[in-house]
């Protein structure tokens, strides 16, 4: 992306005739939040004093202490493509700064950006391609969302199977004329159910982009009169939408996982940060996979992992090694979801990773078998752990990690827990209706 200058983003919102600038950020969660600001205040946001009320977002402050400042993103500035009678609007995403003048400890954009400069000062640099699925729903009259749709298409099927290949092609065009690279696009296995996947970039440029992206497909979405939805698993019986993560590190332009003398072609470091993921995925989980509903789809049988370990072919482990070699060599997470805050989720892997390189860990021997058939004696015999099977297991493991405290910092690390811990009491004391259909008749 191109370097900015203070001038060059006032010149291009002048040039462009642009009217509103959405200065946005994230909460703890991944929420995108924005303050909408006309150009006449551009400059005033630029010299960093747009403040807003932090005691009003989720994770930040209390009230006492709730006034924040947005410091823009140079580097950010892009221009929505679609056109309103009102003028252009564009967007800058935002670091958030406290009235110390410091940054914000509960800003998880600033917990990635802490992560990145330890992995610079040991000369890597972190990129990541992601893949996120979703959904295409109906609305209802009211034009609230369900879970409808009348398609029956399946992976890579075409029109008139994939009704909603018209809003993907839409989508497509509006992010590429946003700057985004899109390497593909198609219809995954669920009916209603599709994959954009966007060029790699470094980390922080990712996260960014990863927002932006969920915030254009279901603007677009709602234009054709459907509901994107990045849940993780809305439908029951059909596979859910994960949103794996391709990584690589570089050092000085060069791919440091790839090593055509190495194993499979790939260098000690490949193997070393693959152990790293393995060793914390279970007690990264609640970042990763954040919600109740993310264990739905952490099930066998559905192209999700279960098991910790990992593989050169089949997508049933936690980490695949995708067959492209030289520059292309990286590493797919595969258990996160699009639910996830991206910023969290990219902070955390990176860190993983750097323990195994670090610590020189091994992640053991490559799984050559579909994961969803061996059999549990079989894993204990290997020594293959599993992912938490729903969030009170996740819960447990978060709550009792060092490395997650360390690594997200003690005031995010806590409020992050009782959130979660609150879904968690929340879900347990709600009736379902899978149990008012099971029990009600026969009881």
């Amino acid at each position: 992306m191109d370097r900015y200058t203070k001038q060059d983003v006032i010149d291009l919102v002048r040039e462009n005739d642009v009217q509103f600038i959405r200065l946005q950020f994230s909460d703890v969660f991944g929420t995108l939040k924005n303050v909408a600001i006309t150009a006449r205040q551009l400059e005033k946001a630029l010299d960093n004093k747009c403040m807003f009320d932090g005691s009003s977002v989720d994770g930040f402050v209390r009230i006492e202490e709730s006034d924040m400042y947005l410091y823009p993103d140079l580097d950010s500035f892009l221009i929505f493509p679609w056109h309103s009678q009102s003028g252009k609007v564009a967007r800058l995403v935002c670091d958030v700064y406290g009235q110390d003048g410091l940054p914000f400890i509960g800003d998880s954009r600033y917990i990635l950006k802490k992560v990145l400069r330890t992995s610079k000062k040991l000369g890597y640099n972190f990129n990541v391609g992601p893949e996120c699925e979703f959904f295409l729903f109906h609305t209802d009259e009211e034009g609230c969302p369900t879970t409808l749709t009348h398609e029956k298409a399946s992976y890579f099927d075409v029109a008139p199977l994939d009704l909603g290949e018209a809003a993907r092609r839409d989508m497509i065009l509006n992010l590429e004329n946003m700057g985004f690279e899109i390497e593909a696009s198609h219809h995954e296995v669920a009916p209603a159910q599709h994959e954009i996947d966007f060029k790699y970039d470094n980390a922080l440029r990712t996260a960014d982009n990863i927002l932006t992206f969920k915030f254009v497909v279901k603007y677009i979405a709602k234009r054709h009169g459907l509901y994107a939805s990045f849940m993780p698993k809305p439908i029951s019986g059909v596979d859910g939408s994960g949103m794996h993560l391709n990584m690589s590190l570089w050092r000085e332009g060069q791919n440091i996982f790839a090593d055509s003398r190495g194993d499979l072609g790939l260098s000690d470091e490949a193997y070393h940060f693959m152990a790293g993921l393995m060793k914390h995925a279970p007690e990264m989980s609640l970042i990763t996979n954040p919600l109740v509903n993310s264990y739905k789809r952490i099930v066998p049988g559905y192209e999700a992992p279960v098991d910790i370990s990992w593989s050169p072919a089949n997508r049933s482990p936690l980490i695949r090694v995708p067959t492209a070699r030289g520059s292309g060599t990286r590493l797919e997470f595969r258990s996160p979801d699009s639910a996830a805050n991206p910023y969290l989720a990219l902070a955390v892997s990176l860190a993983a990773g750097i323990d195994g390189l670090e610590n020189k860990l091994q992640p053991g021997k490559a799984s050559t078998k579909n994961q969803y058939e061996v059999t549990e004696r079989a894993k204990l015999k290997a020594g293959i752990g599993s992912l938490p099977r729903d969030m009170k297991e996740a819960l447990d493991l978060f709550k009792d990690s060092q490395f997650m405290k360390e690594v997200l910092g003690q005031h995010i690390f806590d409020r992050y827990l009782d959130a979660k811990q609150g879904e968690w009491e929340s879900y347990q004391k709600t009736v379902s209706q899978w149990e008012i259909d099971e029990y009600l008749y026969k009881i």
